[in-house]
Order: structure tokens, then sequence, then C-alpha cells
């Protein structure tokens, strides 16, 4: 019985597998040693280690307890903390954090003073094994812990300290390790949030952190491509994967996302493909993000929330992209569908001004990816019907900013320092994918144009790519500020009897390279 070639699974057996069942054929038939998973058993809302249970089924999984707090707790140090709103930010809070090995008994302390942090939370454990996938990478076990906080006060300053058994962030040596964050306001105020796209690990990323901390942003989104364990980006399962990248990634972000909640979402670098389903699975482990998409399991970069007077939708572009297809349709229409209501629900709810999407694979660019015709087929109407403001990309290494575009055609030239309504002229569509990933460029002869180095161009030569996975020539005139360098997105939105999104783009140097305004028609 002959192997397919795409596979390695015999033919006659892989006619009658789904796609996941055929991931999980090769999990087992690559991995050396069954990963265990965990029981189900929980105490106090802390999952325990320990329980085995067949081989691995796609969760995060637990290790046995063999393994467990194998190094006294007092020399292990937690590292990579990150903050994440729940659904309401006005009242939850999700911490999330790493320790080298398995600890007893981690936790969290919360309290309304650095040194009063009287409640204490048992933590959930999710660990997670990485077979050595190549000769060159050994297999890594991770340990991420998670606590959930619900019911908090809104508009309120909270400090916590994460610890486990032999680390007490409460003690007097441990009092540099205590951080906070901010619940959401009550009613809307002016705020400030950052974006980009496409970080990985590198000194310009954490410069670009450093500078996100400088805005005082009450959120941050990162649209994907978020650390670069998976270098191919394809979601195959031949992919190799260094899954230690994600503790220098943690480790990097640390200083800003442990203040200020990291908001992400999947970009196809983040499709890894040896964790099930659909390659999430890591991310499953890593991120706890708000879970009121269509199926927060096995889609956890689909959710929403609100802040203030926006509305934040984070799309997975993976599920529909063309461009990249290792998973294409892996929703069979959920995502569009949810989309379609909670755009909806979004403009219609009192005290939203303003609608926010957040997705990986561009709309509209002209750089190294250009667009994908699959996201502008799925989304592009829904975008139109419900009048959403502003979108926001990564994956071309770039920043690169539209004009007002309506029909697929320039509704306004929006030039730098201009105002638009969303209402008549259009969306405006920015690629912040300059996070500190290698950069890329534009076309032949197309110059950089942005804020004190104004180059218009009439129209640009670029494509879009296709349902057959080809790229078809378009010369497109939207193209209005262009920008080779590393960059951020830092959107002010004012509240009251005139609203605003206020969006300027920052380079690495500090220097504001675009900005522009949205003002909704009343």
């Amino acid at each position: 019985m002959a192997d397919t070639p795409r596979t390695g699974i015999p033919e006659q057996i892989a006619r009658r597998m789904t796609m996941p069942e055929q991931h999980e054929y090769l999990r087992t038939k690559l991995s050396r040693r069954r990963v265990i998973a965990s029981s189900a058993a929980t105490v106090g809302g802390a999952a325990l280690l320990g329980g085995a249970s067949p081989a691995y089924a796609g969760l995060p999984t637990l290790l046995p307890s063999s393994v467990t707090a194998r190094v006294d707790g007092s020399l292990v140090a937690p590292f990579g903390r990150h903050l994440a709103f729940g659904a309401d930010p006005k009242t939850q809070m999700r911490i999330s954090w790493q320790v080298p090995f398995a600890v007893k008994a981690p936790y969290v302390r919360v309290g309304l003073k650095p040194w009063e942090l009287s409640r204490k939370i048992e933590a959930e454990v999710r660990a997670l094994h990485t077979p050595s996938l190549s000769r060159k990478l050994p297999a890594v076990d991770q340990f991420y812990l998670h606590v959930g906080l619900d019911g908090l006060k809104p508009g309120t300053t909270y400090y916590y300290g994460v610890g486990h058994d032999g680390f007490d962030p409460a003690d007097a040596s441990r009092l540099s390790t205590i951080g906070s964050f901010r619940t959401a306001p009550e009613r809307p105020e002016t705020f400030v949030f950052t974006a980009f796209g496409d970080q990985g690990v590198s000194y310009d990323a954490l410069a670009n952190d450093q500078l996100i901390l400088g805005q005082n942003p009450s959120f941050h989104l990162h649209a994907g491509d978020i650390c670069y364990a998976d270098s191919s980006g394809q979601g195959k399962e031949s992919d190799t994967y260094d899954a230690r990248v994600w503790d220098q990634f943690l480790a990097q972000t640390e200083s800003v996302a442990s203040r200020v909640p990291w908001m992400v979402t999947t970009g196809n670098h983040d499709m890894e493909a040896w964790y099930s389903p659909n390659g999430y699975g890591g991310q499953s482990a890593r991120w706890s993000l708000p879970e009121n998409g269509p199926d927060a399991k096995n889609a956890p970069g689909i959710y929403s929330f609100t802040y203030g007077n926006v509305g934040v939708v984070a799309l997975d572009a993976n599920d529909v992209s063309y461009e990249i297809p290792a998973n294409k349709g892996y929703t069979d229409g959920a995502q569009s569908a949810w989309l379609d209501k909670r755009l909806g629900e979004l403009r219609r709810q009192a005290g939203i001004d303003f609608i926010v999407v957040f997705f990986h694979h561009c709309v509209y660019s002209t750089s190294t990816h250009a667009s994908d015709g699959g996201v502008r087929d799925a989304w592009l109407a829904l975008f139109t019907k419900h009048q959403v403001d502003l979108v926001i990309n990564g994956h071309n290494h770039v920043y690169e900013r539209t004009d007002a575009i309506k029909g697929g055609e320039v509704g306004k030239p929006v030039p730098v320092g201009a105002s638009t309504d969303p209402t008549r002229d259009g969306i405006v569509y920015v690629t912040a994918g300059g996070a500190g990933k290698d950069l890329y460029g534009f076309g032949p002869g197309v110059k950089d144009s942005y804020e004190g180095n104004v180059h218009d161009h009439d129209h640009i030569v670029s494509f879009h790519w296709t349902k057959l996975r080809l790229p078809d020539p378009d010369t497109v005139e939207w193209s209005r500020v262009r920008y080779t360098g590393f960059s951020f997105l830092a959107v002010e939105a004012e509240a009251g009897t005139s609203p605003s999104l206020k969006v300027s783009a920052l380079a690495e140097s500090g220097e504001r390279v675009d900005y522009f305004e949205i003002r909704r028609g009343r």
C-alpha cells in the first residue's frame, strides 16, 4: 500500500480521513513518546498535573506527575507575564505567565494596593509538549499558567503578583515583581490604543515595545505572526517548529504586556501544525482571550470586545485566505456568519461610535504579499454593510495606508493630516506590519511617501491573490502612504459630542510618519 506523496499516509487510509484526522495520524507516527493528556480533575478552579489518558487528543496537554516540581519552587522565577481582557474589559482581566519548570500550586495575588495583595486565586496549568520535529530541534516541555479575574470594578487600578509554592510575590524580596493593570472605564472617555503585526524576536521588536509603552495605551492589538517559532508560515504538517522561540518572545514582551492587555489574533506563521486543532493548540495554551467568538476552543483568534466608545473585532484570516490555504474553510462559514451578526450588534449598541477590525492578511496592500482576494470576497461586503471605521492588517512588513475606499475604488483621497467620514467616503485600510521582523519593500520605482516626505503616485502596479492561488495583476490608485521602516499605530479615541479616531503611525525613532482623523457623519 503506497503512501500519498503529500502526507506520507497510506492512500487507502488517507481517503477516509479528514484533515484533522490526518494530522493526528502523523503526530502519533512522529512522536517517540506519547504525550500524556490532563485529567479532568480540578481543585478550586486550578487544573492539577497528573492523570494519564490516550495519546495527544488535540488540546494543550499536561505532563505526568513524575515530572512536576522537580526543582525547588524558591529557585523558579515566573516570567513572560501577559495580560488580556475578557469579553467585558470593564470587569474581566486574564493574567498569563510561564515557568521554566513545573511548580506546585501556582497562583495570582491581587489587590488594590501593591502592599495589600490579599486575594489569592489558584491558576490553571496548561503544559505543552513539543516533540523533536527534526534532528536540529530538541523536544520541549513548556508550562503556561492562567488566571481569569471576573467581577472587577470598572475604571480601577489593580495590582497583582504571580507565584507558586516557594515563590510568594507578597514577600518583601519579591515586591519588584508586582505588576498592575486598569480596567475599562464605566463610561466612555478619551483613551489610546496601539497596534501592529509581524513582530518576532529582535532588537527592533523590543524597541517598538518600549515605544508603545510610552504611549500609555489602554490595550494593544497584535495582528498576527506573533513570534515566528514556525519559520515557514505555510501551516503544513512538514513545517519544522522551534517552541523555544516562544520563551524568548514572551520574555521580550513582558515589560509592556504585563501592564497593557495584549490582544492577539492568528497569522499564517501562527498555524503551528503539530498542535491540533487547526494548528492552534499552542495558541490556546499560551493565551487567554475573550471566548465570545463562533468557536473559542478551535478558533481562539476570533473574538470581540468593547472599550469606551470603540468596538473591536479580531478575525482569523487563515480561514479565508487564497494565498496560504492551509486552514481555508476550517470554520465552514461560521466566522463570516458571526462577523455579520457581531458587526450589526456593535453598530446598534448604544455608546459605540466606532468599529475597528483587525486581522493578518491584507485587504489592500501593494507590498510583497499584496492583497488577498479571499479576504475581500469573504468580508469586504460586510465591512461596507456595517460601515466599519478602520481595518488594521499585518502580513506585509511595511507601513501602508489607503485612501478611503468605497466599492473597491477611491471614495475620497485622504492625504496625511486629512479627515474622512466612513458613512460617506468609505473605509481606510492600514497595513501595520513593521513590528520587528525583517522588513519588505515596495515595487520597482515606487517611492516611500509619508509625512514630511510625500511622493504621490497616480497609480501603482500590484496584484491580488485569486481562488486558484495565482497573482492577478492590479493597477491601483488607493495607496496613499508608504513607509519602509519599523513602526506601529497609535490611535486616540475621543468620546463626547464630537467623537473621533485620531490615527498616527510612529517610526522606531519616535517620528510620526502618518496622521489622519476619522469622524462619522451625524
